[in-house]
């Protein structure tokens, strides 16, 4: 058993997941294709931004036929998150449209995001978002080879295919600060598990998990301050309804607010 940093942090996933093998192993398994590249790039942007948002891809790498974007999520805030990351997808998709002879890009587009929160809305370890031409029978016609891929690695399953099992085995693993590094076969993944080693994380990417760390914490607080908002907002418009038909003290009791409060609201009414 190995003590390691949790790729649950981007700044360790990246530091993994950068290295040019590790990534096409990846690829590979994931999505069945082969990459020729020499290098990945992190925090890759188009300049000037295309649209009116700019995004920065967590991993970026490119070869003569396609390119490919890995991005790693781990806290939910939003209810956006998957719209998220369909707008990177159509960013790397119009970004060829400058030097395009017409609307079909030169370069096909890939986006893997790999999504490590346990508060995911679907249960389900495959979410794929695939833009090909299908008949009303469902069949794929091999038209348009853009996809968006969604790996959940909490939710790994006898029907989880085999190429997907070590990678997203090692993921989840991770995220306790351990990993049986025995379970693992493929050279590609125990490299993974090289770079996540506690011993190898320097001072400044320990200083950057420790900043996403109290990020994601503070995200949570403003969530549940806004959940708790949104119920008291709910309850106050509920008493506000009730003024008409009720005494206080019944708007009071049915509400749980206090005399005091249904009161206020009846001489601001």
């Amino acid at each position: 058993m190995k003590q390691v940093a949790s790729l649950q942090y981007g700044v360790i996933f990246k530091k993994a997941f950068c290295d040019v093998d590790v990534f096409k192993g990846f690829v590979r398994d994931i999505l069945g294709i082969d990459l020729n590249i020499d290098k990945v790039e992190t925090e890759k942007e188009f300049k000037p931004a295309i649209g009116k948002v700019a995004v920065k891809f967590d991993l970026y790498a490119q070869d003569k036929e396609g390119r490919v974007i890995v991005e790693i999520q781990h806290q939910y805030s939003t209810d956006d998150h998957y719209d998220r990351f369909l707008h990177y997808h159509c960013v790397a998709l119009l970004e060829q449209a400058e030097n395009a002879k017409n609307y079909k890009p030169p370069l096909a587009v890939y986006t893997i995001v790999v999504l490590t929160s346990s508060d995911t809305k679907y249960r389900e370890d495959i979410l794929t978002i695939d833009f090909d031409l299908k008949t009303k029978t469902g069949k794929a016609l091999g038209e348009i080879p853009h996809k968006v891929v969604f790996l959940c690695p909490r939710h790994v399953d006898e029907n989880t295919p085999t190429a997907y099992r070590e990678w997203l085995g090692v993921i989840f693993d991770s995220l306790d600060g351990s990993v049986d590094e025995t379970l693992y076969h493929k050279s590609e993944v125990q490299k993974v598990v090289e770079y996540i080693e506690q011993s190898g994380v320097s001072p400044e990417e320990k200083a950057q998990m420790i900043e996403e760390y109290n990020w994601e914490e503070f995200q949570k607080t403003q969530l549940n301050e806004g959940i708790k908002l949104g119920k008291i907002e709910s309850t106050l418009a509920i008493a506000r309804n009730l003024l008409a038909v009720m005494n206080d003290t019944q708007i009071a009791d049915m509400t749980g607010l206090t005399i005091e409060a249904v009161a206020e609201l009846r001489n601001n009414a």
